[in-house]
């Protein structure tokens, strides 16, 4: 009994908002992040992202949310304690978590920097951590969490605009390099402009590739050449322009998370062609055979990266001078923000500043 009082006295007491149900309808949350363990580093979250796959999530349309749910998996703040065998940070350092908090650290893909695709991993929210307790996300004032699933964030880079690279980004460059899509002269498609399109633009530029947008909205053809350095824009359902643009491309990241047509996309590849799959949409998609035996082409799917490679990707954005597009709000805004999301009405990603605006009191 004493042993019990004592552990109690040792978690930390946390805010955040919830969804309690598949309504999707977030509100404060009052719940409790263990105690900072021996190779924990706790840290105040000051900004989270908001992804697609929270919608997703929080609605429970992937069939495995578990509720409450406390979403956010692109959050970033300033450590304020570390455990005593922690090595790779110091308190005030700026730091990020993003889709994972927890791998076996023993199999092939733990083993090779892949934590991702352990078959034991461990989501930042909605999982259930090794202990058996929920995880719960960045829509939060503290997070707690292992060293090894903890990127820092590089000095002088913007939290907020930082923040949606721990899965936009990754999402997007780990195919990148992954599928040799990171060359000079490379032709490679965005389909999709979104939260994780942007990004890819921003960064397949920022690697030499040429760039084409593919986007079913014609209104996003100045912002996609003008703003963000696309080479090109395609309109997916011009047929005349689909057709001019055939056989061009060396690869296309698809980041579209509805229901979509893949044969148009195939048809734009060259021979040894790769469509990479990085959006999620709820339902299965119609997969065309026959023109990939044509020409050889390739069809796969990536999610996020390992955290060494997502480390190199916050490096290598720092370097580049690359962030997202955002658009700042409170926390109280979020279900507002939600509504807009699932109209594709953000440029490019909504961000909570947590630090400033969740209050106890909300």
């Amino acid at each position: 009994m004493v042993t019990k009082v004592k552990e109690e006295m040792q978690t930390k007491q946390a805010l955040g908002w919830a969804a309690r149900d598949t309504s999707g309808v977030l509100s404060p949350f009052k719940f409790s992040r263990r105690a900072t363990a021996e190779k924990d580093v706790t840290f105040k979250v000051l900004y989270c992202g908001i992804c697609h796959s929270d919608l997703h999530m929080i609605k429970n349309e992937w069939g495995t949310s578990t509720y409450p749910l406390v979403p956010g998996h692109e959050f970033v703040g300033v450590v304020t304690e570390v455990g005593r065998k922690v090595e790779k940070f110091k308190i005030g350092d700026k730091v990020g978590v993003g889709c994972m908090v927890g791998s076996c650290h023993s199999c092939d893909n733990c083993n090779n920097d892949r934590e991702n695709y352990c078959p034991k991993m461990i989501g930042t929210y909605g999982s259930k951590y090794y202990d058996g307790t929920p995880t719960y996300g960045g829509y939060s004032d503290i997070m707690v969490v292992d060293e090894h699933f903890v990127v820092r964030v590089p000095d002088n880079y913007p939290l907020d605009a930082g923040a949606p690279l721990l899965c936009a980004g990754i999402t997007v460059y780990s195919p990148l390099r992954y599928y040799g899509l990171d060359k000079p002269g490379v032709h490679v498609g965005v389909a999709g402009l979104g939260g994780l399109g942007h990004m890819a633009v921003k960064f397949a530029k920022a690697m030499g590739a040429k760039v084409t947008v593919i986007s079913t909205s014609p209104k996003k053809k100045q912002e996609a050449m003008d703003h963000l350095g696309a080479d090109s824009f395609l309109i997916s359902h011009d047929q005349n322009e689909m057709k001019a643009a055939m056989s061009t491309m060396d690869g296309i990241i698809d980041t579209v998370s509805a229901v979509h047509h893949l044969l148009p996309l195939i048809s734009l590849l060259k021979s040894h062609g790769k469509l990479v799959m990085v959006g999620a949409p709820e339902k299965p998609l119609e997969l065309p055979i026959f023109p990939l035996l044509m020409g050889r082409k390739l069809v796969s799917g990536s999610c996020i990266g390992g955290m060494k490679e997502t480390q190199e990707m916050f490096d290598f954005a720092a370097k580049q001078n690359i962030t997202a597009d955002i658009e700042v709000i409170p926390m109280n805004y979020v279900n507002a923000a939600m509504e807009r999301l699932l109209k594709a009405d953000v440029r490019y990603r909504f961000v909570i500043d947590v630090g400033n605006t969740l209050k106890p009191d909300m």
